[in-house]
């Protein structure tokens, strides 16, 4: 039995997982790892979705449980070191004139957010390797800053095995019920989503505000 039609027998051929599908079912690990690679660079396609697959493809034989995690891991570590790079052409300094341009944002703003990177990085790559979205963005700060490339490697895979692990292995133990996964870690993306959405809106209101009372006592 293929693949493609067992795992996604309620999924359009078309669909995300059954892009995933095929490239397991054509290339193996290395298939797996090109998806989550991309994965990492396009925040929209879901890791709920392609590694709990690839661990119901590790059950069905298609490749080895040990293949599926080495080779997701793999891809993660290459995706991220893509944005990394990215970063890292950027620079502190490309970064701070675009900042300087942005509305209701101040350099001190930015200065402070690079202290707390360099104070808490490599817990922010670590972790960030585990939280649905923050999972690819963690990376450009991490270039910006130049966090030491072999300290960025070492974290990014320990963090990315922990959360590949998990989900594959998910997968793997669900067999044809691994679409639950993606369903709970969905639900879990939205509210991170959400947060961050509101913490932008008071940032926005806030900064308003500011600059209002500002306006108010010049003009007194």
């Amino acid at each position: 039995m293929h693949l493609t039609h067992s795992a996604m027998q309620q999924e359009p051929a078309g669909g995300i997982a059954g892009w995933a599908a095929g490239l397991v079912e054509a290339m193996g690990g290395p298939g797996a790892g090109l998806a989550i690679a991309l994965e990492n660079l396009f925040p929209p396609l879901p890791s709920e979705v392609i590694l709990p697959l690839t661990g119901f493809a590790a059950g069905q034989g298609v490749l080895s449980l040990a293949s599926a995690l080495f080779w997701t891991t793999l891809g993660s570590v290459v995706g991220a070191l893509a944005l990394y790079w990215i970063g890292a052409g950027v620079g502190r300094e490309r970064m701070h004139a675009i900042w300087a341009k942005l509305p209701l944002v101040k350099a001190s703003d930015l200065v402070r957010t690079e202290e707390w990177f360099a104070k808490h990085g490599t817990k922010a790559v670590f972790f960030g390797r585990m939280v649905p979205i923050f999972r690819s963005l963690i990376s450009v700060p991490a270039g910006v800053e130049r966090m030491p490339l072999h300290v960025f490697i070492i974290l990014t895979t320990l963090g990315s095995l922990i959360w590949n692990s998990v989900l594959v292995m998910a997968g793997y133990w669900l067999g044809d019920q691994w679409e639950a996964v993606g369903t709970y870690v969905g639900v879990a993306s939205k509210v991170v989503l959400a947060l961050v959405v509101v913490a932008v809106v008071t940032y926005v209101v806030l900064r308003l505000r500011g600059s209002d009372r500002a306006q108010h006592r010049r003009s007194s």
